[in-house]
């Protein structure tokens, strides 16, 4: 059964932090602009079709579910695995968090411009063959994108697992990544089941990516800055405490 308090102390804060990172991974200029090509092609139909059939569309949708059942499939076992690396990092604890929250803030300063570190602007996909038309093509390819986009999303993934990992709680590490992939995995459902209403948005994000970029490399290098000075627990504490209408969420 589901225990409640899984979610209470700090998990409401790094449940948003998620949940954002995970907006911002599907955002980011290696996902948005293949997302209606990538949809059609698993939903095995054309860009056109996808635009104007109702049926196109429902295969569509249909296909996105199984997509994001993929991500989360990966998300959910990296949240497992980095939890459990947690109980062997406690004793270091303090170390690990500075460490990780320095390597955090040189990310974010990539995505803000200060400098760019050539492999996070590559797109490392894997080739999952010819699997397009079937919801079990559309598994598949979540599994391979989750595992293959890992230098472009991979600084927002990896805050989150850092946040899973200093926790060290099986379920609540499992609960943060599942928050991730929904971040990542709502937008592409959307996108399916609304594509004709939502091909102006698109059109917004595509034409503001760098501007997306700055606001996720900000957000990146803040929580950095806060893991690093061990402040990240603190922050949460007085949100709940300033804002106690948070605490229903945990």
């Amino acid at each position: 059964m589901f225990d409640p308090s899984i979610l209470t102390g700090g998990f409401p804060l790094a449940a948003l932090v998620a949940l954002i990172a995970g907006v911002f991974s599907f955002v980011s200029p290696c996902v948005l602009p293949i997302v209606p090509s990538y949809l059609a092609y698993m939903a095995g139909v054309g860009m056109g079709d996808m635009a104007g059939e109702v049926r196109a569309r429902r295969a569509a949708l249909l296909a996105a579910v199984f997509f994001v059942l993929g991500l989360s499939t990966v998300f959910l076992l990296l949240g497992i695995a980095a939890s459990a690396l947690g109980r062997f990092l406690l004793q270091n604890q303090d170390w690990f968090a500075t460490a990780s929250g320095i390597v955090i803030m040189v990310f974010g300063a990539h995505f803000i411009g200060v400098y760019r570190i050539p492999f996070l602007d590559r797109e490392a996909r894997i080739d999952a063959g010819d699997r397009g038309g079937s919801a079990f093509g559309a598994y598949v390819l979540g599994l391979a994108f989750a595992f293959g986009w890992t230098p472009c999303i991979g600084p927002q993934l990896g805050m989150i697992l850092t946040l899973a990992a200093e926790d060290a709680s099986l379920p609540r590490g499992a609960a943060l990544l599942a928050v991730y992939a929904l971040g990542l995995g709502i937008p592409f459902l959307l996108v399916a089941a609304f594509f004709p209403r939502l091909k102006g948005a698109m059109g917004f994000l595509k034409r503001n990516l760098e501007q997306i970029e700055k606001i996720m490399g900000l957000l990146l290098w803040t929580i950095g800055l806060l893991m690093a000075t061990g402040s990240f627990s603190a922050f949460s504490y007085w949100l709940l405490e300033t804002f106690p209408a948070l605490g229903v969420v945990g």
